[in-house]
């Protein structure tokens, strides 16, 4: 007797809202500093205004958005307070996720490991950087999935939301995509060999590849900043 399949839940309005105005914020469509009206997304996706309100309140939730009452809403601009935390909360999370992985890690999770990174490689090759962007977010999430705590990867994700922004400039760079593939076949290696001090070591190395993307940005947008 086959078993039902789990149904699929279907996006509500205001999901599709909130993914079409985060791409356009991650992918620095809309600028910080940008003004953004409910009217003005809701005549322009064919919406009322109800999903794009609750959208906008989920936007705010990850400090892409600033909504002020009787004044325009605002796409946030980049602030170093919020980015250290945020970084500080996921290198903590993902340090013990990884330092859990390597006690319980098997060769079926090097095999998921090394097809995502092989499909990396492609998407670098080819320039895809959503896909790149897409398949970073994966890799990280079977880490957390293989390490028994997969709802770890939700705070990792709401911490990963905060610094997308950041993440595709860096990614637009095809050196340092081609960087950031090597750190995910650095920590692959440290999970297939056990050692708990080089997996913590080389993600550790991989988190901190922002700094520079920050530091450039600041010199030359620093009107992009808080």
């Amino acid at each position: 007797m086959q078993t039902a399949a789990a149904p699929l839940v279907a996006k509500t309005t205001t999901d599709i809202v909130f993914d079409r105005l985060y791409e356009e914020i991650s992918s620095l469509v809309l600028l910080p500093g940008a003004r953004i009206s409910e009217t003005e997304v809701a005549d322009r996706l064919g919406v009322s205004r109800q999903p794009v309100r609750d959208a906008f309140n989920r936007l705010a939730n990850l400090d892409l958005l600033l909504i002020r009452p009787q004044r325009a809403t605002v796409v946030r601009g980049f602030s170093f307070e919020r980015i250290e935390t945020v970084r500080f909360v996921r290198l903590s999370v993902e340090l013990e996720v990884i330092t859990r992985a390597c006690a319980k890690w098997s060769h079926e999770n090097d095999k998921v490991l090394a097809a995502n990174i092989a499909r990396q490689g492609d998407a670098v090759a080819a320039g895809r950087i959503e896909d790149i962007h897409a398949l970073d977010y994966d890799f990280h999430k079977h880490i957390c999935d293989f390490s028994g705590y997969p709802l770890a990867f939700e705070t990792i994700q709401h911490c990963k939301h905060s610094v997308d922004r950041l993440c595709v400039l860096s990614l637009k760079e095809k050196h340092e995509a081609k960087a950031i593939v090597e750190d995910h076949q650095a920590i692959a290696d440290a999970l297939a060999a056990g050692s708990v001090d080089q997996a913590r070591a080389a993600l550790t190395h991989h988190l901190s590849r922002l700094d520079r993307t920050i530091q450039e940005l600041h010199e030359h947008h620093a009107h992009f900043f808080e």
